[in-house]
C-alpha cells in the first residue's frame, strides 16, 4: 500500500485520521507539524500528504509551497476548520487533490485520496 502522511498538530484529529486509514490498509505515519514531515521526507517517501491548512510554525500552504520548490511532486489534501475561499482556490491551483472542511464525511476524504493516488504525476521529485 501507498505510503500516505497526515500533518496535523491536532492529535486527536491526527490520531482519528491515522486509524482510519490504517484500517483500511495503508501505510500512515503522522506528524505535528510541516517541519517534522519535511524532515522525514529528507529519507523517505510519500504517496500522498493530508494537512491540515493552519498549524503553528509551518501551516499547510506554506509546506506546500516549501515542496514544490523543493521539486517534490507529491499529492497534497487540504483539511481545515476555517475555509476560507481564497486558501482553496490557491491550493486547488497549485495541485491540491481536495479542500475539505472539519468535520468532513470519511468518504469525501477517501474519495479525494483515491484521485490523489490514481493521478500520473504523483511521483516523488
Amino acid at each position: 500500500m501507498p505510503k500516505i502522511a497526515i500533518v496535523d498538530d491536532d492529535a486527536g484529529l491526527r490520531g482519528m485520521v491515522n486509524s482510519f486509514l490504517l484500517s483500511l490498509g495503508y501505510d500512515v505515519d503522522s506528524f505535528g507539524s510541516g517541519e517534522e514531515l519535511l524532515e522525514w521526507l529528507e529519507a523517505n517517501e510519500a504517496a500522498c500528504i493530508i494537512t491540515d491548512v493552519r498549524m503553528p510554525g509551518m501551516g499547510g500552504v506554506e509546506l506546500q509551497n516549501r515542496l514544490i520548490a523543493q521539486g517534490h511532486r507529491i499529492p497534497m489534501i487540504f483539511m481545515t476548520a476555517f475555509p476560507e475561499e481564497a486558501t482553496r482556490a490557491r491550493t486547488l491551483k497549485t495541485g491540491a487533490f481536495g479542500f475539505l472542511t472539519k468535520p468532513f464525511r470519511q468518504q469525501s476524504l477517501l474519495d479525494c485520496l483515491d484521485r490523489a493516488l490514481k493521478h500520473p504525476a504523483r511521483a516523488n521529485g
